[in-house]
C-alpha cells in the first residue's frame, strides 16, 4: 500500500484540528481556563503529532511535540497561562499550519522558521518550568516505571488497558489492535478493560492510532514479561483494513457529540453532478414545452409521467444543491483571531459576536465572501470602533462591539457586519468626494452618500497605516460582491455605528428569475432585484432636459430605462403607457425598466456567458429556456450604466450630425 494515498485525508483532518485548536485558544479565559478546552487543545496537538509521525513529516512532528509538552504542563496546572503565552501558542499553531501547507505542496518546511519557533517554545519552557520543553517526556506514554516497548523486531508483549471505554468503542479498538499484532486475551470491566497482545508496533504507534477513538488519558500501555502472556486465544474476526478504518470514523464523530458518518468528495465531482442535473432540468423543461405544443396534451398517462419526472427532477436538484451547502461558521470561524490580533495592534477593546453560524451557503460563495468580509471587518476595527478613551468620553462602554451575522431572507442570504462605533461622517465624505472630482450634491440621500465609500481610491483616513487608509479595498469589496450576483448597502448613524448589509444568492448555479419579453426577445431579471411592476400613466411621466424621462411612483421619481434601447432590440413597444415597467434595485439605486410583457417567474440554470462567449455589457449570464432558446440574464446595476452610456453616445452622434449640417450650409 502506498501511504501517500492517505496524505490528503491527513492534511484535511490536521487542518480541522488546527482550526479547533485556534478556536479554543482564542476562547480561553487565561485567568480561569476551562479544563475541557485545555484538554481539547492538547488532543488536537497530540493527534497531529501522531499523524505526522505516521507519515514521516518530521518537522511537523517535532514542532507539535514541543507544543504538546507545554500544553500538557498547562492542563496539569504546572504552567500558568498568560496572554503572551497564549500568543506564543497561537504563533506555534500558525507555524504548524505553514508546515502543513509545505508538506501539502510536496516541499520541506522552512527550516529557519521552524528553528525560530522551537527556540521560542524551548525558552518558554525554560523560563516557566525550569527545563527545556524537548526534555519533557511525551505525555501519555508508557509509565515511567516500565521500560517502553521497542518498535520493530520480533514483537513485544504488551498490556493495553482501556480505561472507562464503552463496550461499542472497545470492540472497535480491539479490532484495531488486531491489525497491529496478535491479541491473546481480553479481560476486565468497563472501568479497566485489558488487552494482552504481541505486537511489533511501539506504544506511541498504538496510541497514535487509538487516539482517534479515545482520549489519551483512557489508555495505559505497558510492556510485560512474555511469561505473563496467556496461552494464545483466537483473535477477533479479521476485518479488511478499509472496513476497519471506515468503522473507526463514526466513533470519532460520536466523541464530538453525535453519530455522524460522512465521506469527503472533491468539489469538482460535485460540480460535475450539478452541471448534469442542470442539463436534466433544462431537458425536462423542453419536454414540458413540447407537450404543451403537441397533441399529447390530452394523454393523461403521459401528462402524469411528465409531472412525476418534473417533481423527481426538482427533488434531485434540491438534494444535489444541498451537498454544496456549508454553514457560515466556515467563514466566521476565522475572524476571532483576526479581531483579537488587530484590536491589540490598534489598542482597542473589541467584543466579537457571531450570529447565524449555522446558516448555509454554497461552498463556492463562502470561499469568495471571505476576502470582502475581511476588508469590512478591518475597516470597522480601524475606522469604525473608537479607542476606549474616546468611547468613555462619548459615554459608551470601553469595549466596542463588532457583530457578524447571517440569515436567510427569501431566496437569498443576508450577511451583516455591524459595529457600535462612531458611524460615518456625511460632511467629511462629501468633502472628500468633491476633492476627488466625484459628482456629488448636498441634496444626496444618506444612502447615496454612503455608497461613495465604495468609489475607487476613496478614503477619508487622515493617515495611511498598515491596516488601512490607502483607499483600496472597498471598491474591490463591492466588485466582488456584485460578481457573485449580490449587492451591498450601508446604514450608518453618527455616534451609533455602521451596519454593512450584503445580500447574496444562495447559489450561483440556480437563479430565481422573472422572464420578460421585449420585441421577440426574452430576458431574465433576478427576482432578488425586482421590487414591483406596474403600467405607467401618462400623468406620471416627466420628460427632463436632455431627453431623460422620470416616472413618478408614489412620492419617488425614478429614471425610466427602456430595455429595448439599452439592448438594441427592434420591434418593441416604445410608448411607455402601452408597456410595463418593472421597478428594480441595484447598488442602492432604483429605476424603472420598460419592457413589453411579463412572461412569468421560474428557476433557471445559470450558464456562464463570459466563459463560453465573452463579456456582454448589461448581462451577467445566460440560461436555456424550455423551448431550447437562449435567454440573457440581466445585470441590473450594469444595465443602468449601459443605458446612460448609450444615451450619451446618442447625444454625441446628434451633435455631430447638427454640426455637419451647419458645415454643409456654410460651405
Amino acid at each position: 500500500m502506498d501511504i501517500s494515498d492517505f496524505y490528503s485525508t491527513f492534511f484535511e483532518e490536521a487542518e480541522e484540528l488546527l482550526g479547533d485548536m485556534e478556536a479554543h485558544l482564542l476562547a480561553l479565559d487565561v485567568d480561569n481556563p476551562d479544563m475541557e478546552q485545555l484538554n481539547a487543545i492538547f488532543r488536537a496537538a497530540h493527534s497531529i503529532k501522531g499523524g505526522a509521525g505516521t507519515f514521516g513529516f518530521e518537522a511537523l512532528q517535532r514542532t507539535t511535540h514541543l507544543l504538546e509538552n507545554l500544553l500538557d504542563y498547562t492542563r496539569r496546572g504546572e504552567l500558568t497561562l498568560r496572554r503572551d503565552i497564549v500568543d506564543t501558542f497561537l504563533e506555534a499553531k500558525d507555524m504548524l499550519h505553514d508546515q502543513l501547507d509545505a508538506y501539502r505542496q510536496g516541499v520541506e518546511p522552512d527550516a529557519e522558521a521552524m528553528a525560530r519557533i522551537c527556540e521560542v517554545l524551548q525558552k518558554l519552557a525554560l523560563e516557566e518550568i525550569g527545563e527545556p520543553a524537548g526534555d519533557v517526556a511525551p505525555a501519555t506514554t508508557v509509565a515511567p516505571s516500565t521500560p517502553p516497548p521497542a518498535s520493530g523486531g520480533t514483537g513485544q508483549s504488551l498490556s493495553v488497558a482501556l480505561l472507562g471505554v464503552s463496550e461499542s468503542d472497545r470492540k472497535l479498538l480491539i479490532e484495531e489492535l488486531g491489525q497491529l499484532g496478535d491479541v491473546l486475551e481480553t479481560r476486565g470491566e468497563d472501568d479497566r478493560y485489558e488487552v494482552l497482545m504481541k505486537s511489533t508496533a511501539s506504544a506511541d504507534d498504538i496510541e497514535a492510532v487509538m487516539c482517534f477513538i479515545v482520549e489519551p488519558e483512557q489508555l495505559d500501555i505497558r510492556s510485560i514479561p512474555p511469561e505473563q502472556l496467556p496461552v494464545p486465544v483466537k483473535t477477533p474476526e479479521p476485518q479488511p483494513k478499509a472496513e476497519t478504518k471506515s468503522a473507526a470514523r463514526p466513533a470519532v464523530d460520536s466523541r464530538d457529540g453525535g453519530a455522524n458518518s460522512s465521506i469527503r468528495v472533491p468539489v469538482a465531482k460535485v460540480d460535475h453532478i450539478i452541471n448534469l442535473v442542470g442539463e436534466l432540468i433544462i431537458t425536462q423543461s423542453m419536454l414540458n414545452q413540447v407537450v404543451e405544443d403537441s397533441e399529447f396534451t390530452g394523454d393523461a398517462g403521459f401528462a402524469s409521467g411528465l409531472s412525476l419526472l418534473q417533481r423527481t427532477a426538482r427533488d434531485l436538484q434540491e438534494a444535489v444543491m444541498s451537498v454544496r451547502m456549508v454553514p457560515m461558521d466556515y467563514v466566521f470561524s476565522r475572524f476571532p483571531r483576526l479581531v483579537r490580533d488587530l484590536a491589540g495592534k490598534l489598542g482597542k477593546d473589541v467584543e466579537l459576536i457571531t450570529e447565524g453560524k449555522s446558516t448555509e451557503l454554497d461552498k463556492s460563495l463562502t470561499e469568495r465572501i471571505i476576502d470582502p468580509l475581511t476588508h469590512l471587518v478591518r475597516n470597522s476595527l480601524d475606522h469604525g470602533l473608537e479607542t476606549p478613551e474616546l468611547r468613555a468620553a462619548a459615554g459608551k462602554p470601553g469595549t466596542g462591539r463588532l457583530t457578524l451575522s447571517a440569515q436567510h431572507q427569501g431566496g437569498n442570504i443576508l450577511i451583516e457586519v455591524s459595529d457600535d462605533g462612531a458611524g460615518l461622517d456625511r460632511e467629511r465624505i462629501l468633502a472628500k468626494a468633491r476633492s476627488n472630482g466625484l459628482p456629488v450634491s448636498d441634496n444626496m440621500s444618506d444612502e447615496e452618500v454612503w455608497q461613495l465609500i465604495f468609489a475607487p481610491g476613496f478614503s477619508t483616513a487622515e493617515a495611511v497605516s498598515d491596516v488601512s487608509g490607502r483607499g483600496v479595498g472597498m471598491d474591490v469589496v463591492k466588485r466582488n460582491i456584485q460578481a457573485m450576483g449580490g449587492h451591498v448597502d450601508v446604514i450608518s448613524e453618527a455616534g451609533q455605528g455602521t451596519r454593512t448589509r450584503i445580500v447574496l444568492p444562495l447559489t450561483l448555479a440556480i437563479l430565481d428569475g422573472m422572464s420578460v419579453r421585449v420585441g421577440e426577445e426574452t430576458f431574465i431579471l433576478p427576482v432578488s432585484a425586482v421590487i414591483e411592476s406596474l403600467q405607467p400613466r401618462a400623468d406620471d411621466l416627466y420628460t427632463m432636459a436632455g431627453g431623460d424621462v422620470l416616472l413618478k411612483v408614489r412620492e419617488d421619481y425614478l429614471p425610466l430605462v427602456a430595455l429595448h434601447h439599452a439592448m438594441e432590440v427592434s420591434g418593441a413597444v416604445t410608448d411607455p403607457t402601452s408597456a410595463i415597467v418593472v421597478i428594480v434595485q441595484g447598488e442602492g439605486r432604483r429605476y424603472a425598466l420598460l419592457v413589453d410583457e411579463l412572461v412569468g417567474q421560474q428557476q433557471v440554470v445559470v450558464k456562464n456567458l463570459e466563459t463560453n462567449y465573452r463579456k456582454v455589457p448589461g448581462v451577467s449570464a445566460a440560461t436555456i429556456l424550455g423551448d431550447g432558446s437562449v435567454a440573457l440574464i440581466l445585470d441590473i446595476p450594469d444595465l443602468h450604466r449601459l443605458s446612460q452610456s448609450k444615451k450619451a453616445s446618442d447625444a454625441v452622434a446628434r451633435n455631430s450630425t447638427v454640426l455637419s449640417s451647419k458645415e454643409v450650409s456654410a460651405s
